[in-house]
């Protein structure tokens, strides 16, 4: 499903496995990514993590209370307390994104990562469809435009 950056469809509606927090998305997103570090791979218990950045003011928990989870650093990583789903990331410093796991909205259907990062860390057998590939993060300078080749695309199968 092509999903162009102006047929996003907003506003998308989500939430954790059991139901208890809900969550809205109401701007299109910024980048769709998927981190092949070993500590994404602890925290999802998988392959990598996927990532949907998406505008602080874009961003809605419409109900329940999310708890830190996972590290309790700088960065937190949002967890549902009762299930104990991880849903999103508040990443320090960067207060005008939050990580969703796009996992989490109720039609996934159309997410494709579009960056991928740590490649040097992934499993042997571990492979997206990203467009580019970063053995770290990319370059701060990188994301501008990265961002704009994003919005300029969409979320597209490759």
């Amino acid at each position: 499903m092509e999903n162009p950056a102006s047929e996003w469809k907003l506003p998308w509606d989500g939430g954790c496995r059991c139901g208890k927090i809900r969550l809205r998305v109401t701007l299109p997103p910024l980048l769709a990514m998927a981190c092949h570090c070993t500590g994404c791979q602890r925290m999802s218990s998988s392959a990598f993590s996927l990532s949907l950045a998406v505008p602080t003011p874009g961003f809605h928990v419409l109900s329940g209370e999310p708890v830190v989870g996972g590290l309790h650093g700088p960065s937190k990583h949002m967890f549902c307390g009762y299930c104990m789903t991880w849903m999103f990331t508040r990443p320090e410093g960067m207060d005008f994104f939050v990580n969703l796991r796009p996992t989490m909205l109720d039609d996934r259907s159309w997410f494709v990562p579009f960056i991928e990062t740590f490649t040097d860390e992934k499993l042997p057998w571990a492979t997206t469809s990203a467009v580019h590939s970063f053995p770290k993060f990319p370059e701060m300078s990188a994301y501008e435009g990265l961002v704009q080749e994003f919005a300029a695309k969409g979320a597209r199968p490759r």
